[in-house]
């Protein structure tokens, strides 16, 4: 129990960042999905009202383990150069839970009749709450979780670029630029513990290859960078079949490997699910691997009157 209570306490922290450094974006195994999380430049790319629903149950059976909820939706405007969107996730962790909501903003640019340039930008706020006086603690003195922090509302803008073909994509973000500080605690000698978000980079791409009429190929993958923290990198590797059924594997530096499925139930609709199973961390013995579900629908665009298809990213 130790144990567990120490990871516990461990995530918390990590997501506040006192006195310590981590990865805090929540990970996700269907990330090529969710795009417009990360990257205000892919608003408007799928020239159609895009809207996509994720929901993420990482290390299943683990008491006060990460739930993760996104939802966004986008599109292209009339004028053809210009892309909007809505991104809200919903992570909570343990006695912790932050909220993001955020507008998106695209000038996409014809690079060449085939490929894009898009500049994005993005607005919003952060609600974060912690009720830390609900943790069993080693010390419960301890000042760091004397108080709760009740609907911590801060504001934050993102930027990123995103460039696309039919079979290719490729794109830098920087989703939150701000590091908004959460709390502040005096100790007796002096020291000030800061609770703050870190900065997050991160870089996409994929591509696709075609194998025979029936079968193609998909590789992509998400780079995640913080200070004082490992680099992080997620690795997919996906099979499409009848250019309908998704079958991939997956495989994430330091944390796991798992497995994709996913299919079109429409030409405008499809649903996808992932295994995940960690590999190498303390966690490992406590639970019973991590599972998400996403759902994406595309309506028809202004200027469309049928869903053009192929849509591969």
């Amino acid at each position: 129990m130790k144990t567990l209570k120490k990871i516990i306490l461990g995530m918390v922290l990590a997501l506040g960042s006192i006195t310590i450094y981590a990865q805090q974006a929540p990970m996700f195994t269907h990330y090529m999905y969710n795009t417009l999380s990360v990257n205000p430049g892919y608003a408007g790319s799928r020239d159609a009202l895009t809207i996509t629903g994720l929901h993420r149950s990482q290390w299943v059976d683990f008491s006060g383990a990460p739930l993760t909820q996104t939802l966004t939706l986008h599109t292209p405007l009339r004028n053809p150069h210009i892309g909007i969107g809505l991104s809200i996730l919903n992570d909570k962790i343990g006695p912790s839970n932050n909220t993001t909501a955020a507008a998106d903003f695209a000038y996409i640019l014809n690079v060449t009749e085939k490929s894009k340039l898009a500049f994005g930008l993005s607005a919003g706020a952060n609600i974060y709450q912690a009720n830390l006086s609900s943790l069993a603690l080693d010390q419960q003195s301890d000042p760091v979780f004397a108080n709760n922090i009740s609907n911590h509302i801060a504001p934050n803008f993102g930027f990123g670029a995103y460039y696309s073909r039919e079979r290719f994509y490729t794109g830098i973000s920087v989703p939150s630029l701000l590091q908004n500080s959460y709390s502040e605690v005096s100790q007796l000698n002096g020291n000030t513990l800061v609770a703050k978000e870190q900065r997050h980079y991160f870089f996409i791409a994929g591509t696709m290859f075609k194998i025979s009429e029936n079968l193609e190929f998909k590789p992509t993958t998400l780079v995640k960078v913080t200070t004082s923290a490992p680099i992080q990198a997620d690795i997919t590797a996906s099979f499409i079949i009848m250019k309908k059924l998704l079958i991939g594997g997956m495989f994430r530096t330091g944390d796991s490997f798992g497995a994709l499925l996913g299919f079109d139930i429409t030409q405008q609709l499809h649903l996808g699910y992932s295994f995940d199973w960690s590999y190498g961390l303390k966690t490992q013995k406590y639970n019973k691997g991590s599972h998400e579900l996403v759902l994406r629908y595309d309506f028809l665009s202004f200027s469309q009157k049928q869903i053009h298809s192929p849509r591969n990213f």
